[in-house]
């Protein structure tokens, strides 16, 4: 099966091409076979208030692309400069890894995989704001 799979919770809400959709009370799996739907789930959307870190603002990119409030290919020269940007600070094989993953979705015009690697960087981040801090 081609196409974007997802797993929802039940009352799980997403953004379906500008509208809202609400899951039933059941777990479901819904298969979005038409290309370039725009679909964001609710639960990982990141509110313009919160945009306040780098691994953040690269997120929201993402987000607008998948909610289709951005262009793709305007936004996808945005998302590898601030790849590269997060590449000069987090320098650790980890966090590489899921930067290489990143560009390569971005590369490929897959934003999903893309916002599911960079979203894995936001514990990283946290971590090393508190430290900072501290």
């Amino acid at each position: 099966m081609n196409g974007l799979v997802l797993k929802l919770a039940p009352k799980e809400r997403l953004l379906v091409n500008g509208a809202v959709i609400e899951n039933g009370e059941r777990r479901s799996r819904l298969a979005i076979l038409t290309p370039n739907a725009h679909i964001l789930r609710l639960r990982d959307a990141i509110h313009p208030e919160q945009v306040n870190t780098p691994v953040r603002r690269v997120c929201y990119i993402v987000q607008l692309v998948l909610s289709g409030d951005a262009d793709p290919e305007e936004a996808r020269l945005q998302l590898l400069r601030g790849i590269e940007q997060l590449s000069q600070i987090l320098t650790d094989p980890d966090s590489r890894l899921h930067l290489t993953n990143a560009t390569a979705a971005v590369l490929e015009g897959q934003y999903y995989p893309a916002l599911k690697a960079l979203r894995l960087l936001l514990p990283r981040e946290e971590r090393l704001f508190a430290a900072a801090s501290a």
